[in-house]
């Protein structure tokens, strides 16, 4: 037991700087990836005046929306940190970039993927009577996005966007194996220098923090939300 104890001291400090890493990871996709996925919830039901227009919206939402949905985060990470290098478009080379940098590009685009489908079934959930009552009140379409189905979407969407999220949170794990010290990077390294899996036990109490207090914060959203 007293080893055991002397085992988690030594493990805490390494995995704390982890945590930093993690909730920065964590905290800049959740930011970039929302308002993105919102877009590409709006490209998917483009009405644009121009046919043309309006076919390429749909059609690029959708299908950027079926290649970041259909292949694995992990092969996006390492593409983008990896293989973007190598890619020559002309007279120009894409840079190598440092491993947070790829990690959050890769990140955000993967997430946008699915809060976009979210947010585009929360849409096409309300219903089309109050797009219609709205047009009588003379609301322009922006207004009546702003004022009337945006406030009743985010009460809809909460519940699968608090799924993702703490989704998220786990799914940053993979950035250790473009070596980015996170969490799992200085537990794995622990693991390594101790010759003991007990650091594993330290990194699992971090992320189920991390994840009940994204629980409670979410449960408590939703609670006031519904009682709006």
């Amino acid at each position: 037991m007293d080893k055991f104890i002397e085992i988690i001291k030594l493990t805490l400090p390494s995995v704390a700087q982890g945590l930093i890493v993690t909730l920065e990871l964590f905290a800049v996709t959740l930011v970039l990836s929302i308002p993105l996925g919102y877009l590409i919830a709006l490209m998917q039901r483009s009405k644009a005046r121009i046919p043309l227009l309006r076919w390429f919206l749909r059609w690029f939402a959708g299908g950027y929306t079926w290649l970041l949905r259909g292949t694995p985060l992990l092969l996006q990470i390492f593409f983008i940190y990896f293989g973007l290098p190598y890619i020559k478009i002309g007279t120009f080379q894409f840079p190598a970039l440092n491993n947070m940098l790829a990690c959050i590009i890769a990140f955000t685009l993967n997430y946008a993927a699915y809060f976009g489908e979210i947010f585009r079934a929360g849409i096409e959930s309300i219903d089309k009577g109050q797009y219609e009552c709205a047009k009588a009140l003379g609301y322009t379409g922006s207004q009546t996005m702003r004022k009337i189905i945006i406030p009743q979407m985010v009460r809809l969407v909460l519940p699968p966007v608090s799924n993702e999220t703490i989704t998220l949170v786990k799914d940053t794990a993979l950035v250790s194996v473009v070596a980015l010290n996170d969490i799992m990077r200085e537990t794995q390294l622990k693991v390594s220098a101790l010759s003991n899996v007990s650091p594993f036990i330290v990194a699992a109490v971090f992320y189920l923090v991390l994840t009940l207090v994204l629980t409670i914060i979410f449960n408590r959203l939703e609670k006031k939300l519904c009682n709006y």
